[in-house]
């Protein structure tokens, strides 16, 4: 979108357009002018003359030197061409928009043989309607973003300075030409719970907006805008409610391509130097909000947890090794180039908005830095390591070559020790080692990490030293903060410290109880010795107003390394508190799943890829890095961080007592027959019809699988069963963070929205636990549970991964098949994707499973084509993974019914549901008494209360994603 096209033009095609034109002038502009137009039309003419030999004259009168004049000559010159070459562009992309067809494959390619694959847009596809939407729209959002600039933005900007107390908007004109959408995007494989989209946006228009600060007598403005990126547009989490969507969030993966037209007093912006200054400065600050790790989140239902939606954990990190280059181009020559020199290389590597610069050897064409950097990836696939090598000179680096790697590759293939062709340069190689670091939510591994990061040798003194763990720290609120002297209300403002690095919170203005909701990601090298200091100050940072310090090794006994709680502050006032989740999660290179030799092959030409798994700049259709096919595969799986935290909760629906009286027979009032509907997560329960019955007992029992998400509820409601319309009895609501927090309650929830009755319930958020020792116990007290509806309690959750298949069979007709998966226990089914032609498909999905007896039970996997032809079947009995160390097993299994080289590899992994009764159960000998003593301390407020409003403020749940299934008494979420 950069460079000039060329724009329809020709003798023959302009003299046939002015003589249209003169045909069909109205007469009065054929007329001659009058001479009081020409006289003044000559008098302009001399005057432009004159004001172009003023300067010159003034030069001589004041005794200045003509250099001046020559160097304001310049200057204008610059800054005309500076101004032609931006207008070019800007017409050449709305030529281009407006005329793609016709310009792709009538100038630019003489025949359709000629197209390049990226006109297809294999994977992206064309979503003209949406364009054709948004062309129609474009005169309302115009309406509406003149409304917010003169409304909401100019009041704001008038309050920030006296100076600026005169400014105004004198002209707002978004122009006809509509953003576009390129192309669309969608990513099924980070599983069923988001809606993920990459929106190719291209946006040339002819926008004009004047400002006018009347005081200074001083107009700018901007004539025209070119934007073109990617953004990425996140829909989650998944909800079973209206609006469906509980946030939306946006960012560009990398930097977009932007171009401003400037007008007014903001046409010295385009003085060659202070135009590239100028568009630097705009795309920082765009980059400040739009580009990763930035994120724009937008919540639409309420009790979401903004902080994490918009900062949620880091898919990894990658440490990246710049080891070595070799064969560089000189660029230093001496006496104007007859003696060739060397150069002084150094390099900038860059991974979004994380860049590193190295130190530069001198005189050196072989240089070796030996430096270690981490990178915190967000994005996989999208993200991209660049790295770019400069000669260091004294005016103006050369540019020696760069490379681009899709981060992809370092995911799959987990180590690549590799030398990476330069492109852009005549010659060049540079060696990196680029290590994938997991995320692990234990710490039974951190003294191996510690000893792996001892026997690191790092020869450069810049290089920071390496990291054990990362800190994720949500800062959410804090009540009752002391006043200021003279009784005024604090601007306060956060400091969070670990060692030498310091992370500062916005400040929130006038207030004892601000709300921050934002999110901090901080390096740690060792958690076992390291704190974190909080600090809470006024804005002036000099009056504190409340501190807390927080070891991190209380975070290595946690359960999952997170704490999510409120916290004291020392040195402040009595019910001074600051709540926050602080998240710590080890660092680990994953050595067994290493695949040697790892090698990024080049790949076909057309494939977006060139020599050593380098990316390149194409349109949106091309294809970025994918798995080559020279690599190894891995001897175990990669799940995302994401993969098996979901966590069950158990309901009883005991009794009711008090229900109104709906039926009435002959005018005679009569009872009712109530049910009861449980929704929770999008799956419904109903209990069966009680006839006749005021105080009913159901005694009925539901599990369903659920993730920890933002806002969640469980909703009760009761009716009376009748032959036309069922009548209403009553609703509640409880907050699932309560129940989590509770862990156990057995209780009585009053009924809303009807005179009388409430309802007996006991839930319970199941501990998931890995010690096989408790399954007899767990067995044991489900064998003594009955319950109306007939389930039986679940004993496990077993979470599985399917990652991908190998050395399938072909179809019957020797072409290669398209490959799906169904993976069924105890008849519950779920089937993933449909991978593409291929005998070695890859799924990359979860699923869980509510297992009854998992002594018993049998996974079976079965693979076919298109869910016809079988490809081959796997059957696990669950024993063996009972067997397997913390109950986990990960590797590649043998299929049946296929080739003897047909394999599997996934992850099975076991969580023992330990319900509070077993521990009932162990206390009281072979009988469960009903453990009143033991749930005292766990009741739940009434949501009504104050108490609850204060649960729900300080809920943080996890940032995961939500799927709906289940059937009959069990379900998942």
């Amino acid at each position: 979108m950069e460079k000039d096209l060329p724009m329809p033009s020709g003798d023959g095609g302009s003299a046939g357009t002015d003589s249209e034109a003169a045909d069909s002038a109205p007469p009065e502009e054929m007329q001659p002018s009058r001479p009081g137009e020409h006289a003044v039309s000559v008098l302009w003419s001399f005057g432009k003359c004159l004001g172009a030999l003023l300067p010159v004259y003034l030069a001589g009168y004041f005794g200045f030197s003509i250099s001046i004049v020559l160097f304001g000559l310049v200057i204008y010159m610059g800054w005309k061409h500076g101004r032609d070459g931006k207008h070019s562009r800007l017409q050449s992309a709305m030529y281009l928009l407006e005329n793609e067809q016709d310009f792709t494959t009538t100038r630019v390619f003489r025949s359709k043989r000629d197209l390049p694959s990226w006109v297809n847009f294999p994977d992206v596809e064309k979503v003209e309607w949406v364009n054709k939407i948004i062309q129609q729209a474009w005169p309302f959002i115009g309406q509406y973003l003149e409304k917010l600039l003169v409304e909401t933005i100019a009041p704001s900007i008038r309050a920030s300075s006296a100076c600026l107390q005169t400014l105004s908007f004198t002209k707002i004109d978004f122009g006809d030409k509509a953003m576009k959408v390129v192309g669309v995007k969608a990513h099924t494989e980070h599983g069923k719970r988001q809606v993920m989209l990459d929106l190719y946006i291209s946006f040339a228009g002819d926008v004009e907006i004047n400002v006018e600060v009347k005081k200074y007598f001083c107009k700018a403005g901007v004539k025209g805008i070119q934007l073109h990126g990617k953004l990425r547009v996140i829909l989650e989490p998944l909800i079973g409610d209206v609006p469906l969507v509980g946030a939306i969030t946006m960012f560009f993966i990398r930097r977009p391509k932007l171009d401003i037209n400037w007008t007014g007093l903001t046409n010295l912006l385009d003085i060659p130097g202070l135009n590239a200054m100028s568009d630097t400065m705009i795309m920082d600050t765009i980059a400040s909000f739009l580009v990763l790790p930035n994120r724009l989140t937008v919540p639409l239902v309420a009790d979401l947890h903004v902080a994490q939606l918009r900062s949620p954990l880091p898919r990894g990190i990658v440490r990246i090794h710049l080891l070595e280059a070799e064969n560089l181009a000189a660029k230093d020559n001496y006496i104007k180039g007859v003696l060739a020199g060397k150069s002084d290389p150094y390099a900038v590597l860059r991974v979004g908005t994380q860049t590193f610069t190295s130190h530069y050897v001198d005189n050196n064409l072989n240089p070796q830095w030996r430096e270690m950097y981490e990178v915190i990836v967000h994005e996989v696939p999208g993200q991209e390591l660049e790295v770019e090598v400069f000669d260091k000179d004294p005016d103006q680096d050369d540019f020696l070559g760069r490379v681009k790697l899709d981060l992809d590759i370092v995911r799959k293939a987990r180590l690549l020790d590799e030398w990476f062709t330069l492109k852009d340069a005549p010659s060049g190689q540079v060696h990196l080692r680029l290590e994938w670091l997991s995320l692990l939510p234990s710490a039974e591994r951190l003294s191996e990490v510690l000893r792996r990061n001892q026997n690191l040798t790092i020869s450069s003194k810049t290089a920071e030293p390496p990291s054990a763990a990362i800190l994720v720290v949500y800062l959410d609120r804090a009540q009752d903060l002391p006043m200021k002297k003279g009784s005024k209300e604090p601007s306060p403002i956060v400091q969070l410290s670990v060692q030498d690095t310091t992370r500062e919170s916005r400040t929130m203005y006038g207030t004892t109880s601000p709300v921050w909701e934002e999110a901090f990601t901080l390096f740690i090298q060792d958690p076992l010795r390291q704190d974190m200091d909080i600090q809470v100050k006024d804005d002036d940072r000099s009056v504190s107003l409340g501190s807390v310090t927080i070891p991190l090794a209380r975070l290595l006994v946690t359960p999952e390394l997170t704490m999510d709680q409120w916290f004291q502050l020392e040195n402040s006032g009595q019910a001074s508190r600051l709540y926050l989740k602080a998240v710590l999660r080890l660092l680990w290179l994953d050595e067994d799943a290493i695949p040697s030799p790892v090698s990024p092959c080049p790949m076909s030409p057309g494939s977006g890829q060139g020599e050593g798994g380098v990316t390149s700049e194409g349109a949106p259709g091309s294809s970025s890095l994918s798995p080559n096919p020279c690599v190894t595969r891995p001897q175990n799986t990669s799940p995302d961080a994401g993969f098996a935290t979901e966590g069950v909760l158990r309901i009883r629906l005991v009794e009711a007592e008090s229900l109104v009286a709906k039926d009435s027979f002959m005018g005679r009032k009569g009872k009712s027959d109530p049910y009861v509907k449980v929704r929770v997560g999008g799956v419904t329960y109903k209990s069966h019809v009680i006839k006749e019955n005021l105080s009913p007992t159901w005694n009925e029992m539901y599990e369903v699988i659920l993730t920890q998400l933002p806002g969640q509820e469980v909703q009760f409601e009761l009716f009376d069963k009748d032959f036309d319309q069922d009548d209403f009895l009553g609703r509640f609501k409880i907050n699932l963070r309560d129940l989590i927090n509770s862990q156990y309650t057995d209780q009585w929830y009053t009924l809303n929205d009807v005179k009388t009755g409430r309802v007996h319930l006991v839930m319970e958020w199941l501990p998931r636990v890995t010690d096989p020792t408790r399954l007899d116990q767990i067995l044991q007290l489900q064998s003594q549970q009955v319950y109306q509806n007939k389930t039986i309690p679940s004993a496990a959750l077993l979470f599985v991964y399917v990652e991908r298949a190998h050395g399938l069979p072909l179809k019957k007709s020797g072409n290669e098949p398209k490959v799906g998966a169904e993976i069924s226990l105890e008849g519950v089914s779920n089937r993933t994707k449909i991978c593409d032609r291929s005998t070695s498909p890859q799924w990359d999905e979860a699923f869980q499973f509510l297992v009854r007896d998992p002594r018993k039970d049998i996974l079976t996997v079965k693979l076919s084509h298109s869910w016809g032809q079988a490809l081959g079947a796997l059957l696990l009995p669950l024993r063996e993974v009972l067997a397997e160390p913390d109950l986990v097993l990960d590797r590649w299994l043998p299929l049946d019914g296929a080739l003897p080289e047909s394999e599997i590899l996934l992850r099975a992994e076991v969580k023992l549901l330990d319900s509070k009764l077993v521990e009932c159960l162990k206390s009281n000998g072979d009988e469960v008494t009903d453990c009143d003593e033991a749930v005292e301390d766990h009741l739940i407020p009434s949501r009504d209360s104050d108490m609850a409003a204060n649960l729900r403020h300080r809920a943080v749940p996890s940032n995961e994603e939500d799927s709906v299934g289940g059937a009959g008494g069990q379900g998942q979420v």
